[in-house]
C-alpha cells in the first residue's frame, strides 16, 4: 500500500488486529527485512511495516533528510495510519529514527537490533585525511568527489548522491542524549559478532538509558534474523 507524506510516496504493509507494533529496517533493507518478525506477532498485534524513505518501494526524498526529518515522518505517518503508543522495534538505521522518536514521543516499549546511537570522537583513516586534503586544493573537488566512490563504506558506495548525503547525516549524529531521554522499557538484542555495531556500544547504551536491557546472541548485524526463533520467545516475554 501506499500513503503520501511529507509529499513522498511511503510504501507499507499493515496486518494483524490489536494493540500497535511498527517495525523499521535498518539502511539499505526494506519492508521483507522486518517482516518474519511481524509475522510471528501478528495473531495478537497489528503489525506496520514501512519502506523508509529511499529504500524498497518508497519514493527517495528530493533533498537529503536528516534524522529529523525522518522522524517528523514517522509523526505524521502515524497519525495518518491511527497509531498511537506503539510497540516500535527497529534494526540498525532504523532502531536510530526509533531512538530519536521515543526520546520526545509517548510509545509503549522499544527494542533495538544493532542499533549504534552514540558517537565517540575517532582517528580518521588516512584515506580520509587524504580525500579531505584534496578538496580544499584549487580544482580538486571533483576529483575527492569521484574518490569518495572507492574509499566510502559499502552502503555509502552503493547509495544515489542525496542518500548519500543522507547517510553522512544521519550517522554522525550522536543519540546519547536522546537514548538518555527515553522513559519506555527498552530491549537491546545484538549479535556478539557484529561489527557494524560492536556489543561496546551496547553496553555503552544500555548504561546511558534509564530502563534497558542488553541481550548478546550469536550471530553478525543480523542476529535478529539469524536467531529468530529465541529472539521471537524472547520479545514474547518482553512485550
Amino acid at each position: 500500500m501506499k500513503i503520501k507524506v511529507k509529499n513522498i510516496d511511503i510504501n507499507y504493509i499493515q496486518y494483524g488486529t490489536g494493540p500497535d507494533i511498527v517495525l523499521l529496517h535498518g539502511w539499505g533493507q526494506n519492508i521483507e527485512m522486518m517482516k518474519p518478525l511481524g509475522d510471528n506477532f501478528c495473531d495478537r498485534f497489528k503489525i506496520t511495516i514501512i519502506d523508509f524513505p529511499g529504500f524498497g518501494e518508497s519514493r527517495e526524498p528530493l533533498t537529503f533528510w536528516s534524522l529529523n526529518d525522518y522522524v517528523n515522518m514517522l509523526e505524521e505517518l502515524f497519525q495518518l495510519l491511527g497509531i498511537k503508543k506503539p510497540i516500535i522495534m527497529g534494526h540498525s538505521f532504523g532502531g536510530r529514527v526509533a531512538i530519536k522518536y521515543s526520546s520526545n514521543h509517548s510509545i509503549e516499549k522499544l527494542i533495538l537490533f544493532g542499533s549504534p546511537c552514540i558517537r565517540t570522537k575517532q582517528e580518521l583513516p588516512m584515506s580520509v585525511k587524504v580525500l579531505k586534503k584534496l578538496k580544499t586544493l584549487p580544482g580538486m573537488n571533483t576529483l575527492g568527489e569521484k574518490m569518495k566512490k572507492y574509499i566510502g563504506s559499502r552502503d555509502y558506495k552503493a547509495a544515489s548522491p542525496i542518500m548519500r548525503k543522507t547517510l553522512v547525516e544521519v550517522v554522525n549524529e550522536d543519540l546519547s542524549k536522546c537514548a538518555k531521554e527515553i522513559e519506555a522499557p527498552t530491549l537491546l538484542i545484538w549479535g556478539e559478532q557484529d561489527t557494524e555495531a560492536p556489543v561496546t556500544d551496547a553496553k555503552d547504551l544500555e548504561n546511558i538509558m534509564m530502563d534497558a536491557a542488553l541481550i548478546v546472541l550469536p550471530g553478525t548485524h543480523y542476529a535478529y534474523l539469524e536467531n529468530l526463533n529465541q529472539i521471537v520467545q524472547i520479545l514474547n516475554n518482553f512485550i
